[in-house]
């Protein structure tokens, strides 16, 4: 007789405590992105929360929310996490390390959205959906944050597309 993975009260929990902190860190993305739509709504203690909403989330934290290989009917995640953990974590950390950097710059840019926290006309992103990221401190700390930012969106839309189901 084949085992089947059961869902239980606590995978129901963590499940539940995922989703909610993606839901937090979509609704973090959405403040950031209106301030690089419109500029003159860039509130540095704004941005800053927002970003750090993500770093929060991100990293060990997101990690360890997908430990366990418990099957539930309410997850999104695909079983290939624990197989491709090494890549799984990698990710998780870009996130917050791109995180790390737009605080950073909201940190530096008390007042308006400065020149320096945007992109340049015709200036390569990098990334892409293969998920090259920025691994030196130092080159990330000094890109603009709206490359930064746009890094962070290409690594969620890596990892939902290798690690989510739908």
């Amino acid at each position: 007789m084949p085992i089947t993975a059961v869902s239980s009260p606590a995978t129901e929990d963590v499940v539940a405590l995922r989703q909610a902190d993606m839901k937090a860190m979509a609704a973090a993305v959405k403040t950031i992105s209106g301030m690089f739509k419109d500029p003159a709504s860039y509130k540095a203690t704004e941005f800053s929360w927002a970003a750090d909403t993500i770093r929060e989330r991100s990293g060990v934290v997101l990690s360890g929310h997908f430990m366990s290989e418990a099957v539930s009917p309410q997850s999104k995640a695909r079983p290939n996490i624990p197989a491709e953990r090494e890549r799984f974590d990698r990710i998780a950390n870009d996130l917050r390390d791109y995180a790390v950097a737009l605080d950073a710059a909201a940190r530096s840019n008390p007042g308006s959205m400065s020149a320096s926290m945007r992109m340049k006309p015709g200036e390569a992103m990098g990334g892409g959906p293969l998920g090259t990221h920025v691994r030196n401190e130092q080159d990330l700390l000094a890109m603009p944050a709206e490359h930064a930012f746009h890094l962070m969106l290409q690594t969620c839309t890596t990892c939902h597309a290798k690690f989510r189901a739908e």
